[in-house]
This record gives structure tokens, C-alpha cells and sequence, in this order.
């Protein structure tokens, strides 16, 4: 066949990292992680390849006020084992997001992203806080350099 296209695989030079800040105050939990996930892996860059880490870095503000709809603030449990024998955790959403609301933040978007070298990789790129500050300014300024959107 002569009209065949080619794939395109990107070069590590020609990948940019851009830096994204995304305010989870009032926002679902999962249309907030299904965001920041997609702009972790790269997936809305027409150079994204799904072996390779085309993906931005995302901080998020205001962890501390991301709701939930429906029951789940009640009704969503998560699970944890220590390893040892009676190591078996619980915890609801609620007593989650009292104890550490970064933690919930980060769960939910590692959730939604490849489990393996990959993703562990692309996890790394994530930063979240839980108040309005973040100490970024300068890599967020450097976005404009490139013509990025903050």
C-alpha cells in the first residue's frame, strides 16, 4: 500500500511540560480527578502517545473544599492493610477528609491513572494543597514563555 501513514512516536525533545493549576473548591471529586488526570497523562496534546510521559504537571488549591455528591460522604469507605495480621483500616470520606484531604485528592486521580512504571512516574508531576497558596509562581511564569495557559 502506497498511501499508508505512518504513527507518530514523540522524541523526548519535543515534549513540553506545561504547569496547570486547578481549584478544587466546590468542585466533584471526580470531575476534578478525571481533569487532572487527563492533563497528567497528556491526553489533551495532539502528540500524546499512551507508552510515553507526554503529559503536564498539575497542581491543585484548595484541596480542603472539594465536596461529593449524594451519599458518599457517609457511604464511601476507604481500605488500607499494614501488612501485619489485625492491620485492616477503614475510614469514610468523611474521617478522610478531616485526617488529610490531600490524601483523598491523590487517591482519586492515582485511581484513574496506569498502574506500573508509567503511572508511577506520572504521579510524581502531581502536586496538591490544601489552602489557596502554592510555592509554583515561578514554574507557573515560566509557562508564558512557551504560550501557556496557567
Amino acid at each position: 500500500m502506497n498511501g499508508t501513514m505512518k504513527t507518530y512516536s514523540p522524541k523526548p525533545a519535543e515534549i513540553q511540560k506545561r504547569w496547570h493549576v486547578l481549584d478544587a473548591a466546590d468542585r466533584p471529586l471526580g470531575r476534578l480527578a478525571t481533569e487532572a488526570a487527563t492533563l497528567l497523562r497528556g491526553k489533551h496534546k495532539p502528540t500524546f502517545a499512551p507508552h510515553l510521559d507526554t503529559g503536564d504537571f498539575v497542581i491543585i488549591v484548595n484541596a480542603d473544599k472539594v465536596i461529593v455528591t449524594g451519599n458518599k460522604e457517609t457511604g464511601k469507605v476507604y481500605h488500607h492493610h499494614s501488612g501485619y495480621p489485625g492491620g485492616f483500616k477503614s475510614a469514610t470520606f468523611k474521617e478522610m477528609m478531616a485526617k488529610n484531604p490531600r490524601k483523598v485528592v491523590e487517591k482519586a486521580i492515582w485511581g484513574m491513572l496506569p498502574k506500573g512504571r508509567l503511572g508511577r512516574r506520572v504521579i510524581t508531576h502531581l502536586k496538591v494543597y490544601t489552602g489557596p497558596e502554592h510555592p509554583h509562581q515561578a514554574q507557573i511564569a515560566g509557562n508564558d514563555k512557551i504560550g501557556a495557559k496557567a
